[in-house]
């Protein structure tokens, strides 16, 4: 089933008289939907073919077999699950490195949602305005080299396997010096920031693994700190309330830095922005200094129009589907103008058209990523309660699905009673299952917290995600009145991860 068919909607101009209403509008965050009858086409040629985003295994032997001996090696180390919070292994590595990430500036991201996406478009957007950048990103959907890019790509394999080679001997120097050994993370860390450096990049964009304060990213110096909406998630680790976890994210933000802060809850946002005063760091709000001005549904996408701190730009498609995501680009935009010194040295716009053409090259495999037709399968990567609201919410504006399957298979440590209750009223029936992680819930766990929130009539059991796949492709097509079926994977990165191989992706 394909997304919602044409119509006329409303002129965008006529959405709010003023700035006001936008606050008030982006508050309520439910504008006024309706679906545009042309010109997406038109904006999407525009914006080109994006670049391969996700890389399939090396076709060489000789580099396959060095890239999973690389992978292998990772692996001995401590997972991205067991932490000790500190920093003090990754600055020794940055020590004998010579402190790479120090030469080049940097934009930090932290929040719970919306990270990886909203990392993504600044990427793009610094491209479009002829930067090099460099992009670190976690965790990853199929190939462990999508978490460093260069130049708007994945770097290559055999890249990838340089740049571990060059700092492993510097890597076994800090491991001879600590209590721990580095972790995977901090690992990986050190390459990418070492593989910008060698570059090397004008500007590197970095996702934070966890948290903030001590997450290994921290060591970078950020002109310009992005706060996505923060919601509870990783709560045994940074705490049980949205300011508790707002506490540990606030740690990326630095001395004179630019704050870009996406809508947050009351307690988290004092807690931001009493940290920015601290630090003498200026602070953009969305809703207020930046914000979505009215979006519509578009064939692929929305059509959109962002308020940034310069001034406002009107008709930016963005081949995303959700709400979240419209924000997500209202808060990458602030991003770009923070770093090229818009509200703060000058008040000029970026240049519309340049902006425009970006947003239509954006990317971000497995979020509402359309990966088959008849029926539809769609893959969401959504692993707590906020993100799985979010997908729900989507699924619904973008698509005419009658009947919604869903394969859900989640991590044992993520709170899957609310993720399931966020899917619920979507889902005709749910396959749960388990991917091939260690972190995985096990498949009859699963269902039995699914059956406390579906029924038993509603719950299918494939343990095997090729047979839970099948299920569910199966159940969508079951009756000719059901033609409109369609299949949402969702409930881990890995998940989506793995579907995707299966479905011929990557």
């Amino acid at each position: 089933m394909s997304e919602r068919p044409e119509s006329a909607g409303p002129d965008p101009d006529d959405t709010f008289d003023d700035f006001a209403e936008l606050v008030e509008e982006e508050t309520r965050r439910d504008p006024d939907l309706a679906v545009i009858e042309a010109g997406s086409r038109t904006l999407r040629t525009q914006g080109g073919a994006s670049r391969a985003q996700v890389p399939s295994r090396p076709e060489d032997p000789e580099v396959d077999k060095a890239l999973r001996e690389v992978e292998a090696e990772l692996a001995t180390r401590w997972g991205e699950t067991k932490l000790e919070p500190s920093v003090s292994r990754i600055s020794a590595l940055m020590d004998v490195l010579g402190e790479p990430q120090r030469s080049y500036p940097s934009i930090h991201i932290t929040g719970t949602n919306g990270k990886t996406s909203t990392a993504r478009m600044i990427e793009t957007l610094l491209g479009a305005f002829e930067l090099r950048t460099g992009r670190y990103t976690s965790p990853h959907v199929q190939s462990v080299t999508e978490r460093i890019s260069l130049d708007g790509a994945p770097v290559s394999a055999e890249r990838f396997i340089e740049t571990y080679e060059d700092i492993k001997p510097y890597v076994e120097m800090v491991d001879s010096r600590q209590e721990y050994r580095l972790s995977f993370f901090e690992v990986l860390t050190g390459m990418a920031y070492a593989a910008f450096a060698d570059a090397p990049v004008d500007v590197a964009v970095v996702e934070v693994g966890m948290g903030g304060s001590w997450d290994a990213t921290n060591v970078i110096d950020g002109s310009v700190a992005v706060v996505t909406p923060i919601d509870l998630d990783h709560t045994d680790r940074l705490g049980s309330t949205p300011a508790e976890i707002a506490t540990e994210k606030a740690g990326i933000i630095k001395r004179d830095a630019t704050v870009i802060m996406a809508q947050q809850p009351v307690d988290a946002a004092q807690v931001l922005l009493k940290k920015a005063v601290e630090a003498d760091a200026t602070v953009a709000r969305e809703g207020l200094e930046f914000g979505v001005v009215a979006r519509q549904i578009a064939v692929g996408g929305q059509l959109v129009t962002l308020r940034g701190l310069g001034g406002e730009y009107p008709e930016v498609y963005l081949p995303l589907h959700g709400a979240h995501q419209a924000h997500n680009a209202a808060v990458a935009l602030a991003a770009v103008e923070a770093f090229f010194g818009v509200g703060s040295q000058h008040a000029r716009p970026l240049d519309v058209d340049t902006v425009r053409k970006a947003f239509a090259a954006v990317a971000s495999p497995g979020r509402l990523e359309v990966v088959r037709r008849s029926p539809t399968v769609v893959l969401d990567a959504a692993h707590n309660p906020s993100g799985a609201r979010a997908a729900a919410e989507a699924v619904g504006e973008a698509f005419e699905f009658t009947r919604l399957i869903g394969v859900v298979g989640a991590s044992g440590d993520k709170n899957v009673r609310g993720l399931l209750e966020a899917f619920e009223p979507v889902f005709a029936e749910v396959v749960v299952t388990q991917n091939s992680s260690h972190r995985a819930m096990d498949a009859d766990e699963l269902a039995a917290v699914a059956v406390e929130v579906f029924g038993e009539d509603r719950v299918q059991v494939e343990p095997r995600l090729p047979d839970a796949l099948e299920a569910a492709i199966t159940l969508a097509e079951e009756e000719h009145e059901f033609a409109g079926g369609g299949v949402l994977v969702t409930g881990s990165v890995i998940t989506v991860g793995e579907a995707r191989l299966l479905l011929g992706r990557g």
